[in-house]
């Protein structure tokens, strides 16, 4: 290897540590909070320009496809929510593109982004906010404090704490019930966020092996290196869509069991 090239340890540890500040709780991912907020951004202003571009009888390609999501959203929404809800439609859309958005930055060249930085005098850039766990779980607890909201709406207080008392086993084993309820409650952000983060960093670390062909024995390698990537691009098109309607219909899922009263539980 020659001098100067950093061996793959380092280069795997480089691209997996963020522009930050501060150190321990107090650290602020700065590229993370970039992109998660430019995403959005993006987001919302093209959800702003085809809302003004509307055209109903000679509808654009892209007024067709937008079309086509909501209404694919709309229908999974309405399988597993059992009330029309102003608010859970939206909150699927917002959440299904968003973390589509996200994942897909993992489709860009894992080095250039990071290059760009570099000539900017940054020395550490991470672009997929989705492979961070600080996204993920702020993505998840908030899903999870809807759905005691929801809990709370449709069963009132005395009802919701009465669900942990007698769910699932009666009311004759109500400690059990707690526990038992408590973790089943606790594992739906938990198991949100762990899945998306796990599928996203995976992901990424093996477009990253993949990149190492060129620092390895193979030399430049630009040919098995770029075929490989183009390989897993395409079938990792697959895994962030996934991801994505996996986050977004779960949440529905969620939403759907917290608006049934305590009876239907």
């Amino acid at each position: 290897m020659a001098t100067g090239t950093p061996s793959p340890t380092e280069y795997i540890n480089h691209h997996l540590h963020n522009l930050q500040v501060g150190e321990g709780f107090w650290t602020l991912k700065i590229d993370t909070v970039f992109f998660s907020v430019l995403l959005a951004a993006i987001l919302i202003w093209m959800g702003r320009a085809i809302g003004k571009r509307l055209q109903q009888d000679t509808p654009s390609g892209l007024q067709n496809w937008v079309e086509a999501i909501v209404e694919f959203v709309d229908g999974q929404v309405s399988d597993v929510f059992p009330n029309r809800d102003k608010l859970v439609g939206p909150l699927a859309l917002t959440i299904f593109m968003w973390v589509f958005l996200m994942n897909f930055m993992d489709l860009i060249p894992v080095d250039l982004l990071p290059w760009v930085a570099t000539l900017a005098g940054m020395e550490y850039l991470k672009v997929v906010p989705t492979t961070e766990l600080d996204t993920t779980f702020a993505l998840a607890l908030t899903v999870f404090a809807l759905i005691i909201i929801y809990n709370l709406r449709s069963k009132g207080l005395v009802g919701y704490l009465k669900m942990f008392l007698t769910h699932p086993f009666g009311p004759y084993l109500f400690p059990v019930n707690v526990v038992m309820t408590a973790i089943e409650e606790v594992a739906k952000p938990v198991s949100l966020a762990l899945r998306l983060f796990g599928n996203l960093f995976a992901g990424e670390l093996l477009f990253l092996l993949i990149a190492l062909l060129s620092l390895g024995g193979f030399g430049a390698a630009w040919i098995p290196q770029i075929a490989l990537g183009t390989l897993w691009a395409i079938f990792h098109i697959l895994v962030i869509t996934l991801q994505a309607f996996i986050f977004m219909l779960l949440t529905a899922v969620y939403l759907g069991m917290a608006s049934q009263d305590l009876e239907h539980h």
